[in-house]
């Protein structure tokens, strides 16, 4: 295990678990989250082969720059030859990444134990 610190910002923070990078969003996630956080995701997911778990567990909202943000940290993770797992239970928020196909791509996990566990991860472009 790493022992980097973690980076903290009001809408995310970012700490590692094992190999996994875990990047636990809070609050709304919109555009101004959206723009605080892209430059901290960009590294995070710009490593080779990154193991990625988006943690969703703690947002309220999350709106249309939200979802672009999601689809954007799996494109660049894969686009590294990495995998990226996705921890949700808010039930609005599922509900969006079903009626989006975005839970087709990123299919949601109830725990982030059951996403380190977890032996598969997207891993291939839809």
């Amino acid at each position: 295990m790493r022992n980097d610190p973690a980076v903290r910002t009001p809408h995310l923070r970012i700490h590692q678990h094992n190999e996994y990078t875990v990047l636990e969003f809070h609050g709304e996630i919109d555009i101004l989250a959206a723009l605080e956080t892209s430059p901290l995701l960009d590294a995070a997911t710009g490593r080779p082969a990154p193991q990625i778990v988006i943690d969703l567990r703690n947002i309220e909202f999350l709106d249309c720059s939200g979802l672009r943000l999601l689809h954007r940290i799996r494109r660049r993770t894969l686009a590294q030859g990495g995998r990226v797992h996705l921890v949700c239970t808010h039930r609005l928020t599922l509900r969006v990444l079903q009626v989006t196909g975005l839970a087709a791509e990123l299919p949601p996990l109830s725990s982030l134990d059951e996403a380190f566990s977890h032996p598969e991860a997207t891993t291939e472009p839809l």
